[in-house]
């Protein structure tokens, strides 16, 4: 099983990637945490990104593909992944496509989440990550905070803002989104790939709701495929 999470900053990928991982017992790969490692540990891959990222802007798309095959070329991913913040752009979409077809893989869907601007910006500048980086636990000062403020339930780490959580830059990447990551879309379209729902509060579409209704339509997907399949065998 290959899922691509796409969709604007705090639209709920990471949220909606954890159960399905559950579910289909494949890892979650998401480059946003990849690069903050890069970032933690002070490469030289973490300072170019952090030029873009602390700005809410998209890091390049030669530094990012090149980051990308190299995480999915490892075993864990044999038997199928999630990708989350990956493909940002219609380049990385291209170059993802091509990968998978070097190797004789596909992807299964596209899951495109989509939520109100103002909702959006409320779960971005409300966000708090823990900054334990074996935990990185997510809150919301409003919807999921904390039991104790400032500390995290799981591991008793620090809570703290990223930068590029904060309003100047969310707003900038938003405008990124918008102009940059969202025609992505349009590449995928037609291609019996591309799922799109919404994820909001305020319309009782939560977490759990939409990732049902994802494996709901994975599920009626492969029974369509396997009932084509036996088709073709019958006609060989």
């Amino acid at each position: 099983m290959i899922i691509i999470m796409f969709g604007p900053p705090a639209a709920g990928k990471g949220s909606v990637a954890g159960i399905l991982s559950e579910k289909y017992n494949i890892p979650t790969i998401s480059t946003g945490d990849m690069f903050r490692k890069y970032i933690s540990n002070g490469s030289e891959i973490g300072k170019k990104a952090n030029e873009y990222i602390s700005q809410g802007q998209l890091v390049p798309d030669e530094i990012t593909i090149e980051m990308v095959k190299e995480r999915l070329s490892e075993n864990d991913v044999k038997n199928g992944f999630i990708l989350d913040g990956f493909p940002r752009t219609v380049k990385q979409a291209e170059e993802l496509d091509k990968f998978l077809k070097e190797n004789n893989r596909d992807i299964d869907v596209v899951v495109k989440l989509e939520a109100p601007k103002e909702e959006l910006l409320e779960r971005i500048t409300n966000r708090r990550i823990c900054k334990n980086s074996d935990c990185k636990a997510v809150y919301n000062t409003k919807l999921n905070p904390p039991k104790v403020a400032g500390i995290c339930d799981k591991c008793g780490g620090p809570i703290v803002q990223r930068d590029d959580d904060k309003l100047e830059s969310a707003l900038n990447r938003l405008s990124v989104y918008d102009k940059e990551t969202a025609p992505v879309a349009d590449y995928y379209k037609g291609t019996e790939r591309l799922y799109t729902t919404t994820l909001s509060e305020r319309e009782n579409r939560l977490k759990d709701v939409v990732s049902a209704d994802i494996i709901k339509y994975l599920d009626l997907k492969k029974k369509k495929n396997n009932g084509k399949r036996n088709i073709e065998d019958e006609c060989r």
